[in-house]
């Protein structure tokens, strides 16, 4: 039986199952969480440790149609200017609550489009975060820049900022995809923004590109991997498509006929899998890679990996503070979310207070299975001394844990007294192994494909 078979039995080119990049998955955080619960949070960090911050830029200038994001377009700058405002309003509110001596180990600016914010705007902003919370030694400033929306001057803002490491999405370079997906981005509009960023000494380079987009063939997604890879980039994450226009409205632009079988989406995955790694990249979980030298790459064979709302991580911070409309904070508490609506949050924060809408307080097995789980994605291993020694599961209960995995992967799992593994050829399957370790319920329609 060949692996793709073996694979096609144990359901991977029909079933749709969360990324986990938290557990339990945002939808199943609660509404009617309470703000104040959200400052007491932010209270309770430790004094003079080190936390990650998150801010959202919802706004873009265009909406791509493959784009499944928070975002609102703007032709004008005058939303964006009012919208600062509340973000600085927002860090005086965490400011407030945030014990002394608290640095930031990572600080993200997503969108949206952050790089359409004004240099002005962009000074104001990184002042004010970095007034509240100062920046540890060795932090790490990361913006998501839109190459097509970019210029000298806020190149040099960014850079006179402290960013240290750009995010460049490409989705994909060929010119009949991005017509498709609503996204004209050319690779020469890239390189020149790569060539800005790294003349301007900002080395630290980010990349995404998809799979399954419409009309994508093994041909198209090994033109655009050799082209991104001659930027190269420090780090790839090569995610999958995700089509729900019952989710993403915009998504209705792209017609469902012209979208690759989930068999393709193995292939197109697979080709630019075998690029990356003939160009000397590791391969990091299930779908980023990055050269030998970057931080993801050491936190990957030291065992240190993470896993947050950005994907794979080498933050150890035990606290995440997302500001901006809908932005997510992970606390060891749980989790809590900001109102997904602009105006909503706007709102809430002119009136003196934070926007909590929803969140989630961990409760009995939340952290246990949240390790598991974690640990499957990122090591494709589950240690049984690591679940003894944090959590006190002794060999018994702990394979009582992991019985309904074997029960529906046994042969695709090896499991020894040292913990269970998922061996080369079944990692396609990785994320459907840790939904048996989930114990919420998990509908298909609100999901992604498996592959």
């Amino acid at each position: 039986m060949t692996d793709e078979s073996q694979l096609a039995r144990f359901g991977l080119f029909d079933a749709r199952v969360p990324r986990y990049t938290s557990y339990p998955t945002a939808p199943h955080f609660r509404p009617g969480f309470q703000a104040g619960t959200h400052a007491d949070w932010i209270g309770q960090v430790a004094p003079g440790s080190a936390i990650s911050l998150y801010l959202h830029v919802p706004f873009c200038r265009r909406l791509c149609w493959f784009c499944a994001c928070r975002t609102q377009g703007t032709t004008s700058d005058a939303p964006v200017r009012a919208y600062v405002d509340t973000l600085l309003a927002e860090l005086e509110l965490i400011g407030r609550a945030l014990p002394s001596g608290v640095t930031l180990s990572r600080l993200h600016w997503g969108g949206g489009t952050p790089t359409l914010l004004p240099p002005d705007c962009i000074e104001r902003l990184a002042r004010a975060v970095t007034d509240i919370v100062p920046l540890a030694e060795d932090a790490e400033f990361s913006v998501e820049i839109d190459p097509n929306e970019i210029d000298d001057a806020r190149l040099d803002a960014l850079a006179a900022a402290g960013m240290n490491r750009a995010s460049i999405g490409v989705q994909d370079f060929d010119p009949h995809i991005q017509k498709q997906i609503g996204r004209d981005q050319s690779f020469e509009v890239t390189q020149s923004a790569t060539n800005g960023l790294r003349a301007r000494g900002i080395t630290s380079l980010n990349t995404d590109i998809l799979f399954g987009l419409p009309d994508q063939t093994t041909t198209r997604i090994t033109a655009s991997v050799e082209k991104l890879l001659s930027l190269r980039p420090d780090r790839v994450a090569l995610y999958g498509y995700a089509h729900v226009p019952w989710m993403a409205r915009r998504q209705v632009m792209i017609p469902s006929d012209t979208l690759p079988r989930p068999e393709e989406r193995l292939h197109l995955f697979e080709a630019a899998r075998r690029l990356f790694v003939a160009a000397g990249y590791d391969e990091i979980g299930i779908d980023h890679f990055a050269l030998p030298g970057d931080g993801l790459a050491k936190a990957a064979k030291e065992g240190r990996l993470r896993r947050n709302f950005q994907g794979y991580t080498d933050d150890t911070a035990q606290t995440l503070i997302g500001v901006g409309a809908s932005a997510i904070s992970r606390f060891p508490q749980g989790y809590s979310q900001n109102a997904p609506s602009t105006s909503a949050h706007v709102k809430a924060i002119r009136g003196g207070g934070f926007s909590t809408a929803r969140g989630y307080a961990f409760d009995g097995e939340d952290r246990l299975r949240a390790r598991m789980i974690e640990a499957l994605m990122c090591d494709f291993r589950i240690d049984a001394a690591e679940m003894q020694d944090r959590f006190g599961l002794d060999a018994a209960a702990f394979a009582a844990k992991l019985a309904p995995t074997l029960s529906a992967f046994g042969e695709m799992v090896d499991l020894a007294p040292a913990g269970l593994t998922v061996p080369g050829f079944a990692r396609p399957l990785t994320r459907m192994i840790a939904r048996s370790l989930d114990t919420f319920e998990a509908p298909q329609s609100g999901h992604s494909p498996a592959i």
